[in-house]
């Protein structure tokens, strides 16, 4: 009866255990379907933006770094969706923008790659901390480039995007 008892005790100590992991996972604010983790960092002129302050806007939030080549090469093709899509309207949001988080340490190149790249959008973020950068370690980020699509809401609604598939992506969401 006592190692029943005790079977019982440890059953019931893995199942609460294994429903805070599963609560943890569940609401950690990364995946698809999920509201996103807001991040305030400060831009190359000292000014904290916040994510959340975008709210109502299409957010792709993108990390990347001046010395990152696979980030470079991708950067246009962000350019080019950034320019299409700026202005227009989403079913669940008005107006499309990015919310860049570079994992540089160097803050000239950064905001020289910022320049070269053509990166007009006013949301660029850094803490310059390179890979032990908060933002990447809160959004699980192990390689770059890698982005998230945030709809209006706050939720992320596609991740890791490339190329026309980040054009697509938005295509899909426009309003009709």
């Amino acid at each position: 009866m006592k190692s029943i008892k005790s079977a019982l005790l440890l059953i019931g100590i893995a199942a609460f255990s294994f429903g805070f992991y599963y609560q943890d996972k569940a609401s950690s604010g990364i995946n698809i379907g999920d509201k996103a983790v807001d991040l305030a960092y400060s831009s190359p002129e000292g000014k904290t933006i916040a994510m959340s302050s975008l709210k109502g806007k299409m957010v792709l939030l993108d990390f990347w770094a001046s010395w990152c080549r696979p980030c470079r090469i991708e950067n246009p093709h962000v350019v080019g969706a950034y320019n299409k899509f700026k202005d227009s309207k989403f079913k669940n949001a008005k107006g499309f923008t990015v919310y860049s988080v570079s994992l540089d340490q160097d803050k000239g190149r950064w905001v020289q790659a910022i320049k070269d790249d053509n990166l007009s959008w006013p949301y660029h973020v850094s803490d310059l901390a390179g890979w032990s950068s908060k933002a990447a370690r809160t959004y699980g980020v192990n390689s770059i480039p890698a982005n998230a699509l945030i709809d209006g809401n706050g939720v992320i609604i596609a991740k890791n995007l490339r190329g026309q598939q980040l054009e697509l992506a938005l295509e899909a969401q426009l309003a009709k």
